[in-house]
């Protein structure tokens, strides 16, 4: 991937948000632009686990949540955000690594669970570290700064998340054309002939999981900035499902599926919104209907579209 790929898959980005920022305003695209861009470096990982490796990862919102509570920590406690990034990627690098331990003896959906097991502790170890933590109460976390600059607008917190997702992107391309990404597509396609070639399915899931959680992580640091406050249930199973559904749609066999599904899973909720004033009073006062908007989304691209809206890899 050289700068004119680069160029031209941000293309149809850049007249998505002019549009956006047309009709809806410009502060309020460039939020809206900010998410999305997050959610697509956390959808990353998804697709290196669940698309590149083909794991079952139910969990991934616990390895974005030890990222984004390493970061508000550290900040608070007087570290530049800059230099805690670092440390944040760190967190859910190590996150990923323990989530994979059970893949030594687990495989296919049991695996699955026992991810699904991580979040939930994950997210109670959050909730009950109330010294670090501050448990339900949550953190607040300030604005994001790099050498005496802050990210306190719309457009600096879009820039910040476009540069850190086009790092991610070219990064998990050089892996992908590298031994990891052939040893995770061969263990994905089969693993006891990925075994006979020399090919441990045990440390490549690791090593797959390892990347995956500094990505969660790096997206934890700067979602943790973006919102300015975070608590435990804000990383529960409802984001899990959601970062798993990203990478579905979007497709989890290429790394702009993570894009494509983070745009998807971002937009539905204000495209609820809207719609609630058109439905009549018994409808547009039901809850669940971004559950029901989410489903629907995801049949029709089984239907339309099996490989995802990015297509086959």
């Amino acid at each position: 991937m050289d700068v004119r790929d680069v160029a031209r898959a941000a293309l149809p980005w850049a007249l998505v948000a002019l549009v956006a920022g047309l009709a809806l305003g410009v502060d309020y695209a460039l939020g809206k632009a900010t998410l999305v861009l997050t959610y697509a470096i956390a959808g990353l990982g998804v697709v290196i686990v669940v698309g590149q490796a083909g794991q079952i990862a139910l969990g991934q919102a616990a390895l974005v949540a030890l990222g984004a509570y390493t970061q508000a920590v550290l900040v608070r406690h007087g570290v530049p955000a800059l230099l805690a990034v670092p440390a944040a990627v760190l967190a859910g690098a190590l996150g990923g690594v323990l989530a994979s331990l059970p893949a030594r003896r687990l495989g296919g959906l049991y695996f699955g669970m026992s991810t699904l097991a991580f979040a939930l502790i994950v997210e109670e170890g959050l909730a009950r570290w109330e010294s670090v933590t501050h448990g339900a109460a949550g953190v607040a976390v300030g604005a994001f700064g790099i050498f005496g600059w802050q990210a306190t607008t719309t457009a600096a917190q879009a820039l910040v998340s476009l540069a850190a997702l086009l790092l991610a992107l070219l990064a998990c391309r050089r892996l992908l054309d590298l031994h990891h990404g052939r040893a995770w597509r061969a263990v994905r396609d089969d693993e006891a002939a990925a075994a006979a070639c020399g090919i441990s399915p045990a440390a490549t899931k690791m090593q797959a999981f390892l990347v995956g959680g500094a990505l969660s992580g790096l997206a934890g640091a700067l979602y943790a900035h973006w919102i300015g406050f975070i608590s435990p249930e804000q990383f529960g199973l409802v984001f899990s499902f959601e970062l798993l559904m990203l990478a579905f749609i979007g497709g989890a066999r290429r790394l702009a599926g993570a894009v494509w599904g983070a745009l998807v899973i971002v937009a539905i909720p204000p495209t609820i919104a809207l719609l609630r004033d058109l439905l009549p009073g018994e409808w547009a006062r039901a809850a669940g209907l971004e559950m029901v908007a989410f489903g629907a989304v995801i049949v029709a691209v089984v239907l339309l579209r099996p490989a995802g809206l990015a297509g086959k890899d």
